[in-house]
């Protein structure tokens, strides 16, 4: 599949740039809740991992992803944003 086009970003788990529309949002919102962000429009500060396992994986355990996101993920809180992310990768292959 050839790359969608759109403004580059950094992969908070591999800390390589790809496009935008080639990553996974994690958005906190105002309200403090990290959640994955889907449409990649959702008020908040984001984050962005590759639709990648590995990118995934490494961005929860080095922390680097909270850190991002300048929240304190709770390791419950990093399994629940984990599935979230399988899921999104999951969707993302479908599509």
């Amino acid at each position: 599949m050839a790359p969608r086009m759109g403004p580059d970003r950094i992969c908070v788990g591999c800390r390589k740039a790809a496009g935008k529309l080639d990553l996974i949002r994690i958005v906190r919102t105002p309200r403090g809740e990290v959640l994955v962000d889907a449409n990649g429009t959702a008020p908040g500060r984001g984050a962005y991992v590759h639709a990648d396992r590995a990118c995934a994986t490494a961005a929860i355990a080095r922390g680097t992803l909270a850190r991002s996101l300048r929240v304190g993920l709770r390791a419950e809180e990093a399994a629940r944003l984990g599935d979230e992310i399988e899921r999104e990768i999951e969707r993302d292959v479908r599509r």
